[in-house]
């Protein structure tokens, strides 16, 4: 049976009711592992083709900037094509500001089979609460850390553009990622720009319609991320209420369940070594290496491949914001209010379907 296919369709739904009436009556039937060692579970040989093509998908996004690296590397090793690539670097690195404006997203490069392979692994879905009028400008804010927000915003494998018409998403990136030879150009083509002060400001003022997905916790919060749990790196991040509030665009909470499932990361609480290693590289790097681990090709539970795990990206209703040039930090603070009261919202109104695993609450850690 097509499970991939059957939830997927299930899943795209733009309404609430019809949604949970879907995935009410998809049965799933699991494979049956093979198991040679007592501590592995080999996958079983006959595999349905489309399984093997989501499990492809997932596994060369996952290594694409080392595929890239390689490519460029090879490329240089090659005499005729060093003035190409010398004029390469250059527009790289001096010329091209597409990172800082907008990229140049393209449409059909977004809509690729291959991203409807890659977010029916999971499957991830997207579930939207109400519509959002194009004659203004979005932000949203996304959590926790995860796979979910490339699938909804970087690619139409969830159908964004379909539930929200007339609203240009942009997920945004670190501006290192824009360093990397050829990848840089991969990201470019879904809409991806840095995460930049300027970069979010020239996005929103670009016109309406036009919306920037910010990843609120960033690496600090993918070190929380353990099965069962919902820990948020929110309450001192204002930057991204700021940037609103400037802009005039109105605030929209997103919430993806299951995003924490599809790792396992080793035990890391605050005040232990490998914590504070963590945050050290963090501070030096800009970003963290959580210590986790998945199943692999052709196992179902040692390798680092994802889980096969439910994602659902709910997108709440968004909070309306009044321009201000210089926000005070009560306005900031207002808005951030709400906005948490908000994001709690959603979890408390589908935790019990999307979050029946749980080991405890939401809670906001920072």
């Amino acid at each position: 049976m097509d499970v991939g296919k059957k939830f997927t369709n299930a899943s795209r739904s733009l309404s609430n009711s019809s949604l949970k009436d879907k995935l009410s009556k998809l049965s799933v039937t699991p494979l049956k592992p093979i198991t040679i060692h007592s501590n592995i579970e080999f996958a079983p040989a006959q595999i349905p083709w489309k399984r093997r093509m989501q499990m492809l998908a997932v596994a060369a996004w996952s290594v694409v900037i080392a595929l890239a690296t390689v490519l460029f590397l090879l490329l240089c090793s090659i005499p005729s094509l060093w003035p190409i690539l010398a004029v390469y670097q250059i527009w790289v690195m001096w010329i091209d500001q597409s990172p800082e404006h907008g990229g140049r997203t393209s449409q059909w490069f977004r809509e690729l089979a291959f991203w409807k392979y890659f977010a029916d692994y999971y499957p991830a879905s997207l579930l939207k609460e109400t519509d959002l009028s194009p004659d203004r400008p979005y932000v949203f804010g996304y959590h926790p850390h995860g796979k979910g927000a490339l699938a909804t915003f970087a690619t139409e494998a969830t159908g964004f553009s379909a539930a929200f018409p007339g609203i240009k998403p942009h997920l945004l990136t670190l501006a290192s990622n824009f360093r990397m030879p050829f990848y840089r150009d991969l990201i470019l083509a879904m809409g991806i720009c840095s995460v930049s002060k300027k970069s979010c400001s020239n996005i929103l003022k670009s016109g309406p319609g036009t919306a920037i997905t910010i990843v609120v916790g960033g690496a600090a919060e993918s070190l929380s991320a353990h099965p069962g749990t919902a820990d948020l790196t929110l309450r001192k991040r204002l930057g991204f209420i700021k940037i609103a509030i400037q802009h005039g665009a109105d605030l929209v909470p997103v919430f993806s369940f299951g995003e924490n499932d599809i790792y396992e990361q080793m035990p890391n609480q605050p005040g232990t070594t490998i914590y504070t290693l963590q945050k050290k590289f963090q501070s030096v790097f800009g970003f963290t290496l959580p210590l986790f681990h998945g199943r692999g090709l052709l196992n179902y539970n040692i390798g680092l491949m994802p889980y096969r795990r439910r994602i659902v990206v709910v997108i709440g209703k968004p909070i309306h914001v009044e321009q201000c040039d210089k926000p005070d930090i009560q306005e900031v603070m207002r808005i951030q209010k709400m906005y948490i009261e908000e994001l709690t919202r959603i979890w408390n109104t589908y935790k019990d379907e999307f979050a029946k695993a749980r080991t405890r609450e939401l809670s906001i850690i920072e």
